[in-house]
């Protein structure tokens, strides 16, 4: 398998080099040159099949050779050690729940396989690895968390200063080690900007041996796949696929689950479950794609106003606007509806959810509501502690601390404030 540049299909690479490089030297997204068609009793068989077969079975056309079987199955072992449940709420949904991993946060898989992938192509690297990654709030975490103490690999992280929970910042800044965070006077897109705009720098280019842990790097984003077909394997009725509702920001994840459904993945509809940064259901409503500067909102891991991804999730419809409707529908979610499905899910149905997941479970109601008769899940993606405080204000109570969090409550922050300057990120990766 290899893959192209979304900004010139004749610049085809390896799976190893898409990991490497994190970003195409022409600025664009590296896409797989054929969409793998599953074998048929992968579905048909998928209840007899263990988390890690299934796993392996999916990724391994996107791998070729590049990586040896055994080698394979470790990294897959290690990516997947926990688990995905997918939970009923309401008699039509069901929560799939993707916070059980080391960090709280779905990213934690991406992550995770994406560390183990690049520690094997860079294990007789001499030169060490710099990590860049911005972050909206989860990515961080799961990142610092699965490249810590990995030798010969630094990890350099931006986020936005004030716009991550307190949980999300103590995640990321507290590990020290290989790992460095930026705290940029800014927005999530000033983080995002600074870090492609780094990765086409001549100068980074020629001193550091530089790769993205974004869900733009192919390794970071195509294991994402692997959980739709693990709840696809608990869903009952399987003469009737599930609609698909996912919490939405820089549309990887919701990309990887489109790129499962057309592979062979059985789903009735993806919903793209967005909050005040609408860029998206205005684009499906207006045929016209605006980018805009993002706005702060309660679920914050979502504010993206440009979303990376969503050149991907064109390429996967062939640009075909009509086909793209047909299989996914996007809604836009306000803080205060937010706040009240918070409320609402956990006083009729005894179900917590955070502040994304509640953006979810409110666009799946909404879609079900047009839809009578069908049946869905929407993605928990990320543990409701790691916004205790929104989440507690909702519900009056007290939200239950996991020990992973225990264990970093009352560590230092440590934390380099910068602006969203991109002289400045750059003097910091020369000097450093």
């Amino acid at each position: 398998m290899n893959y192209y540049s979304l900004n010139n299909p004749s610049a085809k690479v390896s799976f190893k080099e898409a990991t490497i490089k994190g970003q195409a030297p022409d600025k664009g997204l590296y896409f797989p040159e054929k969409i793998p068609a599953l074998p048929a009793d992968l579905i048909t068989n998928i209840t007899s099949l263990s988390h890690e077969e299934i796993a392996i079975r999916v990724i391994r056309p996107y791998i070729g050779d590049t990586i040896p079987e055994k080698e394979l199955e470790r990294i897959i072992s290690e990516t997947i050690n926990f688990n995905f449940p997918l939970v009923p709420v309401t008699g039509d949904i069901s929560s799939l729940e993707l916070f059980h991993g080391p960090t709280l946060a779905f990213k934690d898989v991406g992550a995770r396989f994406m560390s183990r992938c690049l520690g094997y192509f860079v294990k007789d690297q001499s030169q060490p690895v710099t990590v860049l990654v911005a972050t909206s709030g989860d990515t961080g975490g799961a990142v610092a968390s699965g490249f810590y103490d990995v030798p010969g690999v630094n990890v350099v992280i931006l986020y936005p200063s004030g716009k991550v929970s307190s949980v999300q910042e103590l995640q990321l800044t507290t590990l020290g080690k290989n790992i460095s965070a930026l705290e940029v006077g800014g927005t999530f897109d000033d983080c995002q900007r600074m870090v492609k705009t780094a990765f086409a720098d001549p100068d980074l280019i020629r001193a550091l041996f530089l790769t993205s842990a974004n869900s733009i790097n192919v390794a970071r984003w195509l294991p994402q796949q692997f959980y739709y077909f693990f709840a696809y394997r608990e869903w009952a009725d399987k003469d009737h696929p599930p609609v698909i509702c996912v919490p939405s920001g820089n549309f990887g994840n919701i990309c990887a689950g489109l790129l499962a459904h057309r592979s062979g993945l059985p789903a009735r509809h993806f919903i793209a479950a967005c909050n005040a940064n609408d860029i998206v259901p205005s684009y499906l409503q207006t045929g016209t794609y605006i980018p805009k500067p993002s706005t702060p909102t309660l679920s914050n891991a979502m504010d993206v106003g440009d979303p990376s991804n969503f050149v991907r999730i064109l390429e996967i419809f062939h640009h075909e606007f009509t086909s793209l409707k047909k299989v996914m529908t996007s809604y836009s979610i306000t803080d205060e509806e937010t706040r009240r499905t918070i409320r609402d899910v956990y006083r009729k149905y005894h179900y917590l959810p955070d502040p994304h997941g509640a953006v979810g479970f409110l666009a799946l109601e909404r879609f079900l509501a047009e839809h009578p008769g069908e049946k869905g899940f929407f993605l928990e993606t990320a543990h409701p502690v790691k916004f205790y405080d929104a989440v507690e204000k909702e519900t009056g109570e007290k939200v239950l601390i996991p020990d992973t969090i225990k264990n970093l409550l009352g560590r230092k922050k440590q934390s380099i404030k910068i602006n969203p300057d991109f002289q400045q990120l750059k003097n910091i990766l020369l000097s450093a």
